[in-house]
C-alpha cells in the first residue's frame, strides 16, 4: 500500500499565518485558501480590507493548484499562449496565484491567493508554502 503526505490542521494554521505575514508585510488586502490534495477547502482567511469576492477566488485557486498539480499561472500561460480551448475546462478561476505544497516529490495540498496584482498573489502565495516545504 502506498502512503502520501498530508495536511495537518497545524500545517493548514502555518500555511495562513505565513501567508498572513507576507500580505500584511506588504501592505496587501488579500484572502487566503488552503486545500487538500483533492481540493477540498482546510482553511479560509480574509484579511480585513480584501474584497468579498477574493474569497471565492482564492478557494478556487487553491484547488486548481491541488488538482492541476502545478501552479495555476501554468494554466493562465496556456490559455494566454493560444491554447484558448482550456478556458472551456471545468475549473474556475485558472489564474496565477495558487501554488501546491509539495512534500517528498507529492503535492499534499495547495494555496490559493487573491486580492492584489497576480505577481503578488503569487509572491503571497509562495511566501505561505515555504512555511511548511
Amino acid at each position: 500500500m502506498q502512503t502520501k503526505p498530508v495536511l495537518t490542521l497545524d500545517d493548514v494554521n502555518a500555511l495562513l499565518d505565513a501567508g498572513q505575514k507576507e500580505a500584511e508585510d506588504n501592505g496587501w488586502a488579500v484572502t487566503i485558501a488552503v486545500a487538500d490534495d483533492g481540493g477540498h477547502l482546510l482553511g479560509l482567511r480574509r484579511l480585513d480590507g480584501a474584497p468579498p469576492f477574493s474569497a471565492g477566488v482564492a478557494g478556487e485557486k487553491a484547488r486548481n493548484a491541488s488538482i492541476g498539480r502545478k501552479e495555476t499561472q501554468v494554466f493562465e500561460d496556456m490559455i494566454n499562449n493560444g491554447r484558448t480551448a482550456f478556458v472551456t475546462a471545468p475549473m474556475e478561476a485558472l489564474l496565477a496565484g495558487g501554488v501546491p505544497v509539495i512534500v517528498d516529490g507529492q503535492v499534499a495540498g495547495s494555496v490559493g491567493i487573491s486580492g492584489v496584482k497576480p505577481d503578488q498573489d503569487v509572491q503571497v502565495a509562495k511566501a505561505a508554502v515555504a512555511a511548511v516545504g
